[in-house]
């Protein structure tokens, strides 16, 4: 959603996916770091302070990273009638495109990213698994309600519909993505992995894609519900690439090149895998 001003609007209830925002405009280091990495950023934060205990002020968002891309290429957001107007030192996301698109429009250099981590999918369902869901193609029965990331913010989504693809060709794509939407059985998220877990609480949906690490938080968080796994011909774990930038303009690019090289080193490689990510040294 945008802001008549041209901003992109941060929904009002995300306010614990940015971290700090009271030291925002005079911070030692500002991170957009795609929003499926919540659950670890706390600890990679406080690993990184302790290696570099100089840089005290770290305003991090764990937003979806569209909408963060939103941010950087409009100049800010609105976020409960405020505008934020703070521009990152990093960003990451789970798309070679955004990567791309901050190239073509002055943000990168070509050089400015790399690879540092990767993901795969799977399926929550509520405890009990009352729709019988066994595979993927079962998502496109009539009926079966899912919980899906919206592709105009979730980077997330991409990769999903190319398992939709996989499993069950365009014709499945265009059933989940089009045809079960406009019936109602298919709803868009904002901020997937804040609200797919929540409705598979409550079973308003029966199924929701989500990160394989997103699983492991909700279990450690105690929440009833069940996994089906894609297998891994369609987990996407052999596409599924995660992406870091340094900002051109970085207002701190000393701590940016710091964080970069930190990033990618054994420490913070060892806190993602604990939360269910694949370190890039396991592919």
């Amino acid at each position: 959603m945008m802001d008549p001003k041209g901003l992109p609007m941060i929904p009002s209830d995300r306010g614990d996916d940015l971290h700090n925002l009271e030291v925002a405009d005079s911070a030692d280091l500002v991170l957009f770091m795609a929003g499926n990495q919540f659950m670890a950023m706390e600890e990679i934060v406080f690993a990184f302070q302790k290696e570099y205990p100089d840089i005290h002020k770290i305003y991090y968002e764990t937003l979806p990273p569209g909408l963060e891309l939103k941010q950087i290429l409009s100049g800010g957001a609105i976020f409960r009638d405020k505008i934020i107007s703070v521009y990152p030192d990093i960003y990451s996301s789970v798309n070679l495109n955004a990567m791309k698109t901050l190239e073509m429009a002055g943000h990168i250099r070509g050089d400015d990213y790399l690879l540092y981590l990767h993901n795969r999918l799977t399926l929550m369902v509520p405890e009990g698994n009352p729709a019988g869901i066994k595979s993927i193609i079962d998502m496109g029965g009539e009926g079966v309600r899912i919980s899906q990331p919206d592709p105009a913010n979730e980077d997330i989504a991409f990769h999903i519909v190319d398992m939709y693809r996989q499993a069950g060709g365009d014709e499945l794509v265009h059933l989940i993505m089009e045809k079960k939407r406009a019936e109602g059985t298919t709803i868009f998220t904002r901020v997937h992995h804040r609200e797919t877990p929540l409705r598979i609480l409550k079973k308003t949906v029966d199924v929701g894609p989500v990160w394989a690490s997103e699983v492991i938080h909700a279990k450690s968080s105690g929440l009833p519900f069940e996994v089906i796994e894609p297998g891994e011909d369609l987990d996407q774990r052999d596409w599924i690439n995660y992406y870091i930038c340094k900002l051109k303009d970085a207002q701190n690019p000393g701590n940016a090149k710091k964080f970069m090289e930190f990033i990618r080193s054994p420490g913070p490689q060892k806190i993602y895998k604990k939360y269910g990510f694949l370190p890039r040294s396991d592919r």
